[in-house]
């Protein structure tokens, strides 16, 4: 039995914010939670312009009995087109994600992130399948 969850993910160049505020309207998106670049930790905020530091990291929303995450892509990460829908693997075991993000890149997959620790998660990373389906695959702390 797998235990984890799977999550779309919008990924867009400095509009989740409007994004956000769209689906709250719209959709009756609840914000479960939101973190702008501005609210990491100091060593990653260094250098970040204010425009920057007010783009989301990331937010969580109810919509429904369903979730989405949405955020902007990060400074120096290529942009993406238009808007980007990505799915987040979420676990809770560090070895879990380890096996799933090898398992994705098997026959062509590629790796966009290698796996690793962050400030926000004990393992994170992003990979796209053989069929051009990109992944997140994060471990809860």
């Amino acid at each position: 039995m797998m235990n984890f969850q799977l999550t779309p993910y919008l990924m867009l160049n400095g509009t989740a914010k409007e994004a956000v505020q769209f689906y709250q309207k719209v959709l009756g998106a609840e914000v479960v939670f939101i973190q702008t670049f501005g609210e990491g930790p100091e060593e990653f905020v260094n250098g970040l312009s204010s425009e920057e530091k007010g783009r989301i990291a990331h937010s969580v929303l109810k919509i429904g009995d369903s979730a989405l995450y949405v955020g902007d892509v990060e400074t120096g990460m290529a942009p993406v087109r238009g808007g980007q829908i990505m799915l987040c693997i979420t676990t809770r075991d560090v070895k879990e994600s380890q096996r799933l993000y090898e398992l994705l890149q098997k026959d062509g997959g590629v790796v966009n992130q290698p796996l690793q620790s962050t400030y926000f998660s004990p393992s994170y990373g992003v990979v796209t399948d053989r069929f051009g389906v990109t992944f997140q695959v994060f471990t809860r702390k």
